[in-house]
């Protein structure tokens, strides 16, 4: 994980699109919030552990000083905005440069790297840069695993619950839909994909996806020192993705502009960002160290080869499910039975072999669903692939209406009883499958609430279909 925080100042401006103005007061004040900013936290990370601790453990001497953990610096290169359709922009600085190498040798030596938002340019100057221009360039061009960005709120869906995952097709999806209500998000399709736009209308909207994002059919690359690649072998001046102005202060897109610059540096290679409310007390720690989280996830190929089960896969399945059925684990199915609820069944493929399944009975009056034959591969088990498989599970009984899961079972209980379910009694099944149980098998029933509604305006922009 990239341990970058950035700092900002919070000051009135003028902006024009989604940068500011900065004039020289603005820069003063800019300086002086950063530099406030900046020393806080540096503050707020050098205590060392509390010394009570230390004496039960025998180890005090060393642990009198300060702790040297933090590290800031002039990391960040930046050049002037000039004057852009007649508009001088003043002190306010683009990202040119981040001194990659000597920010990982101090986050090699478990440092954490405090970069704000005022670039230092090759004439001397401090210069006000975009704080998401900045995030965003750092994590390309460090190729973090993860971004995280705190907001003051959270995205709902359409029925006033948390979105806590989107892959990054189903967010690309979202801004291009709404490209013609927002100047961000149109500057997003603009930067991204130009290209994206035919191929979705197209109906191939997978196919203008690549690993990295294509401007013109060349790939957008952090070129350090001299900026981002526009297609056309010329750099530009603009570097990571700069959101900010009218727009985003008064909320009118909800929380789409984050949206965007997540999904834009997703493109980029970086694997994971999480969008969290900082009003939440605890939500950082929440949203990284829970298996929900507390914010919302978008990501690049988390469920890479997961899809749909097909009657190719059958011995596949039955490879895997066989030996649970021995040993009394699973339900023994026949291969008829399986066949005719294959279209239930979700697969994991890797390299044509089948390594996971399972499968998801839905019962849509009740608003629940049965998960079932969740099974992993031996050699693969112990790699969160049964994790990643009941992800997915759990996000297509969301997109199917369903608020419940419920699932019987004899030996793996604390498996599931870790991930969220609860136990309950034989009344909470629905009475459809209650007429099927084979009650001398002995199964424990388990059930698990999913996302349940939050108090709360509703951002009906963000809906996932």
């Amino acid at each position: 994980m990239f341990k970058l925080i950035s700092c900002c100042q919070k000051e009135k401006a003028k902006y024009v699109g989604q940068y500011r103005i900065t004039d020289s007061d603005s820069l003063e004040a800019a300086m002086e919030a950063a530099g406030r900013i900046r020393l806080t936290i540096e503050a707020k990370l050098s205590p060392g552990p509390p010394m009570l601790n230390l004496r039960r453990h025998g180890v005090i001497g060393r642990w009198h000083g300060l702790v040297d953990n933090v590290a800031s610096g002039n990391f960040l290169g930046a050049k002037r905005r000039g004057v852009v359709n007649g508009i001088d922009y003043g002190f306010t600085g683009e990202v040119k440069k981040v001194d990659v190498s000597r920010i990982r040798e101090r986050l090699d030596s478990d440092s954490i790297v405090v970069v704000s938002n005022m670039g230092y340019s090759s004439s001397g100057e401090v210069l006000n840069c975009n704080t998401y221009e900045v995030a965003t360039a750092c994590a390309l061009a460090m190729e973090a695993d993860k971004l995280v960005c705190i907001i003051d709120g959270q995205i709902f869906d359409e029925h006033g619950r948390v979105i806590h995952f989107m892959s990054i097709e189903e967010a690309d999806l979202l801004i291009r839909k709404r490209a013609k209500q927002s100047d961000i998000a149109a500057n997003y399709v603009k930067v991204v994909d130009e290209e994206g736009i035919n191929s979705l209308q197209k109906g191939d909207y997978k196919s203008s996806l690549n690993a990295r994002a294509h401007v013109n059919g060349y790939a957008a690359s952090f070129q350090n020192g001299l900026g981002f690649n526009n297609g056309n072998g010329i750099y530009s001046g603009e570097q990571g993705f700069a959101i900010g102005g009218e727009e985003r202060l008064s909320r009118s897109n909800g929380y789409l502009s984050e949206l965007a610059a997540a999904a834009y540096v997703c493109h980029g290679g970086v694997q994971r960002v999480h969008i969290i409310d900082g009003t939440v007390d605890g939500s950082l720690l929440l949203e990284l160290f829970t298996r929900d989280g507390a914010g919302t996830m978008i990501a690049r190929d988390v469920y890479e080869g997961t899809r749909i089960a097909t009657a190719e896969d059958l011995s596949g399945i039955r490879k895997i499910i066989r030996p649970l059925e021995d040993s009394g684990v699973l339900v023994r199915r026949t291969d008829t039975e399986l066949l005719e609820s294959l279209n239930s069944f979700y697969v994991v493929e890797r390299d044509g072999s089948i390594i996971a399944c399972a499968a998801l009975f839905p019962f849509p009056e009740e608003k629940s669903g049965e998960v079932a034959a969740i099974a992993v591969s031996e050699e693969c088990r112990g790699r969160g692939q049964g994790d990643k498989l009941l992800d997915y599970v759990e996000k297509v009984a969301l997109s199917l209406g369903l608020e419940k899961l419920f699932l019987l079972t004899t030996r793996t209980a604390d498996w599931f009883v870790r991930r969220g379910f609860s136990e309950c009694s034989i009344e909470s099944i629905p009475e459809q499958r209650r007429k099927r149980i084979n009650v001398s098998r002995g199964s424990k029933y388990y059930i698990k609430q999913l996302q349940p509604k939050h108090a709360g305006v509703t951002n009906n922009n963000f809906i996932i279909r």
